[in-house]
């Protein structure tokens, strides 16, 4: 119930104060696990880059010292938000990840970890979940600054297969988050020329 209301109360705002445009909404698959890769440049990532899937919830992992600050350590797991620890992943959180895949969820991922190597290379931990799960990997491109009453546009790219690196091991794995990074790049760069 909060997760719903939330999330029509920041699409309604991302479109208000920031025209939000959705590109591609029809990339993102039904009843089928999705590990859903963007770019990260803001706070506000998360909640943008579910807030147009009215039929389906994106989990996002978040770092675990959020969960100890009031109010907002109540309002995360009802948003579909659980704990990781910084500086790596805990098995947990890989457990927990893996199982909602396995029930056919979305698990929101920003490939680069943080809001400060955006466009740097990004972490294995999206293409491992993907490769492990049989996840179908849908590239995201959050383009704009989030500038208010300037336009942004969320576009979500077609899937992109890596059942190639499947069984590369390490090296399959970089190979493989080198693609998914490709593509949101990719996204980036065309929608920021329109």
């Amino acid at each position: 119930m909060l997760y719903s209301t939330l999330r029509a109360i920041f699409h309604f705002l991302f479109r208000t104060l920031y025209r939000l445009k959705v590109v591609g909404i029809q990339h993102i698959p039904r009843g089928v696990p999705v590990v859903l890769c963007a770019n990260h440049i803001s706070n506000f990532d998360p909640p943008l880059l579910g807030s147009p899937l009215v039929d389906r919830r994106v989990h996002y992992m978040a770092k675990a010292e959020l969960f100890d600050v009031p109010v907002l350590g109540w309002v995360l797991p009802r948003i579909c938000a659980f704990p990781v620890k910084r500086g790596g992943v805990s098995k947990e959180s890989i457990r927990l990840s893996l199982k909602l895949l396995k029930e056919n969820n979305i698990i929101g991922i920003f490939p680069e970890g943080s809001r400060h190597n955006a466009g740097g290379m990004g972490k294995k931990g999206a293409a491992s979940l993907a490769l492990k799960s049989g996840a179908i990997v849908v590239p995201a491109a959050i383009v704009g600054n989030y500038k208010l009453f300037r336009r942004m546009t969320l576009v979500y790219g077609q899937p992109v297969d890596i059942s190639e690196f499947a069984d590369a091991g390490s090296e399959g794995l970089e190979q493989a988050t080198d693609k998914i990074m490709a593509a949101i790049r990719s996204l980036i760069k065309e929608y920021e020329s329109k």
